[in-house]
């Protein structure tokens, strides 16, 4: 039996060990920008929050419209007195007989009433302004849900952008290190053979040490961008992704009429969202005025009552009638036109909000298209200088080689040229995130 147990124990651990190396072996998940947006749409608890108002509003239209249909309920209801409730007689009953009882009952031992009523509405204006509503409601939920997405795209690509962005500076510092690498190691041979000084190879050592460091801190902030992303897609935190963009082969271009194009306002779900408010504020007016108006319901209801000593010897007593009642509001010392002026207030308030986001769609729009176009011109700026620090750098290499140039020359040119590729790619960072938050400004998914 013991032996039987270790062998299944050794079972286990080595099927868990084989999990475990395969689960190693499997390459992560490598999400684009476009790939890592369709996670978020998914995963993102806020746009699940927003889908599940849209169902709760579909059950609102269906718990409203009953309201208005006629409502049907049973009823059952038995009673066995312990100890019947007995009346006294008045003296004038008893005739003078000394055996004549006292009290009476009128109640029997047994009570059973089994009944069925149903009430349906004729007329109540509260009820059908608030269907209306509860539809209406509807669609604002869907305008929340577009408005959710949105929101949440923006934040994917303002994660998605530093993850790629320090990701490629990775790369860029490790082919600087490697070719730094390689200069040392020429310098250093030639220091050995007499033809350059100490200082030639210490410069050098100098410069690889502080690329390494740099490389190590950006490094470090890559990893913590890329649990950013994670956290702003709801992907686990604990497992592994990798995004697979090129910063460098992003687009960054843009057709030239979404800088001078009127600026259209109805694109962005927000302002679709205020105009939707306003509607349903308009509906809660309604809704108050209809106040004023008579409700008229009407009634049926049908019951059998069974009274007895026992089961046997009983009765059955029906019971079947109908009716109409009517609620006619005549006076309330002015609370229902307390309410409707509420209500217009509150819908006032929804316009000057309309006309702020109005403004501030506008100033947002502006601000972005200037913006793009600045940062724009900045890119191709530095993108020419980086391809002359190139040239510089590669020049002073040579001469340096040549025995023509000083080592000062190389890490002054290295200085310049380390500059210019951090400068450049701020720039295409800058550009890209210009060119989203031009996009989200005109209600561009």
């Amino acid at each position: 039996m013991k032996y039987f147990t270790r062998q299944l124990l050794l079972m286990v651990a080595l099927m868990s060990g084989l999990a475990s190396l395969y689960a190693q072996s499997e390459p992560p998940p490598v999400f684009s920008l476009d790939e890592a947006v369709a996670y978020a749409m998914s995963n993102n608890n806020s746009i699940r929050n927003a889908q599940v108002d849209i169902l709760d509003a579909e059950q609102n239209v269906k718990e409203r419209l009953s309201t208005g249909l006629p409502q049907i309920n049973g009823s059952l209801d038995f009673t066995r007195y312990l100890k019947v409730p007995q009346v006294p007689l008045p003296a004038a009953f008893t005739m003078g007989d000394p055996n004549a009882p006292e009290s009476i009952s009128f109640q029997l031992k047994n009570s059973f009433t089994a009944g069925l009523s149903a009430r349906g509405m004729i007329f109540d204006g509260s009820f059908f302004v608030g269907l209306r509503a509860a539809r209406a409601s509807s669609d604002y939920f869907n305008l929340q849900l577009e408005n959710t997405q949105r929101t949440v795209r923006g934040q994917v690509i303002q994660a998605y952008f530093p993850t790629l962005l320090l990701k490629t500076n990775v790369a860029i510092l490790d082919n600087n290190i490697s070719n730094l690498t390689k200069l040392k190691d020429e310098v250093s041979a030639q220091y050995d053979a007499g033809f350059v000084e100490q200082l030639d190879v210490d410069r050098l050592v100098l410069s690889l040490n502080n690329l390494r460091s740099q490389r190590d801190q950006v490094a470090q902030q890559a990893e913590n961008a890329l649990r950013a992303l994670k956290f702003t897609l709801n992907y686990p935190l604990d497992e592994p992704l990798r995004v697979e963009d090129d910063l460098a082969k992003l687009e960054t271009e843009i057709d030239a009429a979404l800088l001078t194009s009127d600026i259209p306002y109805q694109t962005r779900p927000e302002l679709r969202l205020l105009d939707k408010t306003i509607e349903l504020q308009g509906l809660n007016e309604e809704l108050q005025k209809a106040a004023y108006l008579p409700t008229v319901y009407a009634n049926l209801a049908a019951q059998y009552v069974y009274s007895g000593d026992d089961f046997k010897d009983g009765f059955w007593a029906p019971t079947v009638l109908v009716g109409v009642q009517a609620n006619i509001p005549i006076y309330d010392f002015g609370g229902r036109a307390a309410r409707v002026e509420r209500a217009k207030l509150a819908t006032q308030k929804v316009i000057n909000q309309r006309n702020d986001l109005h403004r501030s769609i506008q100033l947002e729009v502006l601000n972005a298209r200037s913006t793009f176009t600045a940062n724009s011109d900045r890119l191709q700026v530095t993108k020419d200088n980086l391809a002359l620090a190139q040239r510089i750098y590669d020049t002073t290499q040579i001469k340096y080689r040549e025995g023509v140039g000083s080592s000062v020359e190389v890490v002054q040119a290295e200085q310049a040229l380390y500059e210019s590729q951090a400068n450049y790619l701020n720039a295409l960072y800058e550009t890209l995130v210009a060119k989203e938050d031009l996009f989200l400004a005109l209600g561009r998914n």
